[in-house]
């Protein structure tokens, strides 16, 4: 992608407040739907989404040859799915477009009253839906200090990490159908619980429901079964990234996750962002990830930068309460890049398939105001949350709403990655 996309010099003709997520370096993807319009793909842009559709059917994109005769039906979907499926020439050159169109000296959308009518409406008169629909969805385990952590409490503290946790990135496959957007409330499962104190395990409502602070990375490129994807390969087949929060119900999960690992614990709901950043935006903000050790086998050996420095916070409202941000941590602290999590998931000839989601696993970092879930936070209920209004968490109560946003910061520019939220519903 053109350096120029990225450029802090780079303004449009719509205003923009400084603070916003979504300046014209940024571009992420999304769908919406109103009840006149119904669903659409659609660029955010300030405080504005850009219909995708209505700008096809103006002739934006009309001389875009790498949609091919895929317009305008491609920009009238429920999810990004088959405009991903053009592949990475089409994504850039609707980006690459959208930039244009927006600048502050491109007169073709600007001084049209009528287009900018059919093309821009506010996001708060919107509602957006699952941007992506995932055949598939992976959750890893790549922060090593929430996998130090975990360890420390469940196991013992002077062997935290399982032998194997150096040397692969360990995952598991989860249930995409129960992957919500951003706003739907989540109600607290049932399920069965065994207290270390209890003699049998009993059946209701989890005790200790949890959040994972993560990002989700989308596959754009999908591979045919038995196909691998070399290290250098990966980020091809990656579109972008989304925030993530991979609800946990920890008594369900602690209790029925030996010997197959996680089941009626996690797959009760997870909630994702609607807008969908994608690599290309988010280049200036790559970094070099910590260094592994021992060295990874052959294959996952990888060198420069992979990582990418998103900042990242956690926000807890209670019922009738206020927010208070509760954590704050770093997206570029993971241990394993998506580059290597994708071509480990990949190596033994699984394919991947376009709309696909992997999420990094909880993001927590080196002090206790920068770990990614309450499990870490109250230390396993032993060292109990405060908030300001006198109350206190060991984990989620009902009605409690958990917010995470996401942005990457630097030279002026902020690229961020909205917001996804849910509140906690009382079991049924």
């Amino acid at each position: 992608m053109p350096n120029a996309l990225n450029s802090p010099a780079l303004r449009s003709w719509i205003d923009i407040r400084p603070e916003s997520d979504f300046p014209i370096q940024n571009l992420p993807f999304g769908v919406f739907e109103t009840d006149e319009r119904g669903p659409r793909l659609a660029v955010a842009i300030g405080g504005y989404v850009l219909d995708l559709y209505a700008a096809s059917q103006l002739g934006f994109f009309e001389d875009l040859t790498e949609l091919g005769d895929a317009q305008p039906k491609v920009f009238r979907r429920r999810s990004l799915n088959a405009f991903l499926r053009l592949g990475r020439p089409a994504w850039r050159a609707v980006r690459q477009r959208v930039s244009e169109l927006l600048r502050h000296d491109e007169p073709r959308l600007r001084d049209h009253e009528e287009a900018v009518r059919d093309c821009l409406l506010r996001q708060t008169e919107v509602r957006m839906l699952r941007p992506v629909k995932p055949a598939n969805y992976t959750d890893f385990y790549s922060s090593i200090e929430h996998a130090t952590n975990v360890g420390t409490m469940f196991r013992d503290p002077a062997n935290a990490l399982l032998p194997n946790w150096r040397h692969l990135p360990i995952g598991y496959h989860g249930r995409s159908s129960s992957i919500v957007v951003s706003g739907t409330p989540i109600k607290r499962p049932n399920g069965q619980r065994k207290a270390p104190d209890e003699a049998t395990p009993t059946f209701g409502p989890s005790r200790q429901l949890d959040f994972e602070l993560e990002m989700a990375f989308v596959v754009g490129t999908g591979t045919a079964l038995g196909e691998t994807v070399p290290l250098a390969d990966a980020e091809d087949h990656i579109f972008g990234l989304c925030l993530f929060n991979d609800w946990s119900a920890r008594d369900l999960q602690s209790w029925e996750y030996v010997p197959l690992g996680p089941f009626l614990g996690k797959n009760f709901g997870s909630s994702l962002a609607p807008w969908v950043v994608t690599l290309d935006a988010l280049e200036p903000f790559r970094i070099a990830g910590p260094v592994q050790e021992p060295t990874p086998l052959p294959y996952l050996a990888q060198s420069g930068e992979h990582n990418f420095s998103v900042n990242l916070e956690v926000a807890l409202t209670p019922a009738h309460g206020t927010e208070t941000v509760i954590s704050r941590a770093n997206f570029g602290l993971m241990y394993w890049s998506m580059a290597q999590q994708l071509t480990h998931h990949a190596s033994n000839g699984c394919n991947l398939e376009v709309g696909d989601l992997y999420a990094s696993g909880t993001i927590s970092g080196p002090t206790p105001d920068s770990l990614g879930s309450m499990l870490e936070l109250a230390w396993r209920g032993t060292r109990p949350l405060p908030l300001p209004d006198g109350s206190e968490r060991k984990f989620l109560l009902d009605g409690d709403t958990v917010t995470m946003r996401g942005y990457a910061e630097k030279d002026g520019v902020r690229i961020g990655f909205g917001e996804v939220s849910g509140m906690v519903l009382p079991a049924e």
